[in-house]
This record gives C-alpha cells, structure tokens and sequence, in this order.
C-alpha cells in the first residue's frame, strides 16, 4: 500500500456528479484539481449499509474543505452508471456535491495497494494529497467500521498548519515550538 510521501498514483477516472443522466458524467484526472489539496476516499461497494454513512457525513462536511481549498472525491470499484442508479434511489446521496469516481477497472485502487484480498473490493481507505501530490495522510479501516469525518479535517488543518502538532491537536491551539 502506497503511504505518506510517497506520490499519489496518476488516475483519470470517469466521475457521476449528477443525477440526471444528461450531464451525470465527467472525466476527471489528477489535472482537474491541479495545485489543491485533495481528500480522496474509497468505499468498497455501492448500495450497501457503511458506505453511504460516510459518504454523507463528506457531503455535509463539503463546504468545510471547500473553506480549506481542499477538492473531496469518493471512490469506488463500481461504475459510474452503478454510482448513478444509487444516488438517483438514495435520498442521502442524491445532491452530493463532490464527484463518485468510477474504478471499475481498479486501476487507482490497485496502484494504491487497496484491494482487500478477501472480498475483492477497494478497502474503506482516506487519502490526504498535498497540492504537490504528495501523500500526507492515509487511513484505512475494516470493511465493517466507518471512518471519522472530523478526523479528516483535524488532520488536514494540522496538515496546513505546517506546524507541530501535539496529539489531539485542534485547529486554533498551539503548535509545538522547539527551542
């Protein structure tokens, strides 16, 4: 698996940002959002129970990392028509305002190293990528668990702080400062 600082895998992914299928459909690649931080988050497949809890929680917290010139994109290994039907049938999902990326050929998620060898599907992991591309954070959880969206932005704040960052760290505390 592919881990901090070491450089995020190029990907140009088909994306569904919508729910009409007109213009449910984009491409998107590392150039899309050149020069932003990114938080790019996996799933391991759509219409199932975990995962839009999480992909929610992002949703409501959109604007937050919006605030802090950070692009969120969720992921998963299921189509971009799959990720279509599930946010046309899914109240929580229907107007998220971040793109679902389609891996269906697990590209991105095998050069990350993030196929579960057991079920086959990309495992419940959160990139933090740098406006170099570089990986500053990774996190991956059991299939079962979700993640913690406040962690996220915790860890990104301190991220773009630049500082030291004592355990627990929040946003506005001090920072560490070596004599």
């Amino acid at each position: 698996m592919l881990g901090v600082g070491q450089k995020f895998p190029a990907f140009n992914l088909k994306a569904t940002v919508s729910t009409d299928i007109n213009d449910a459909f984009t491409d998107i690649s590392n150039a899309t959002y050149n020069g932003k931080w990114l938080v790019v988050f996996f799933w391991p497949k759509d219409f199932t129970f975990v995962c839009p809890t999480e992909i929610e929680a992002f949703g409501e917290k959109n604007d937050d990392f919006l605030h802090r010139k950070t692009q969120v994109l969720g992921a998963s290994i299921d189509s971009e028509f799959v990720h279509l039907a599930w946010r046309q049938n899914n109240n929580g999902i229907k107007n998220l305002p971040f793109p679902m990326l389609s891996d269906i050929k697990r590209e991105l998620s095998e050069n990350l190293g993030i196929i579960d060898p057991e079920a086959g599907v990309a495992q419940r992991a959160t990139y933090i990528v740098d406006p170099d591309g570089l990986i500053r954070f990774v996190s991956v959880t059991d299939l079962n668990v979700g993640r913690n969206v406040e962690e996220v932005l915790r860890v990104l704040d301190a991220l773009q702080n630049g500082g030291l960052c004592p355990c627990n760290w929040q946003k506005g505390q001090e920072t560490i400062k070596v004599a």
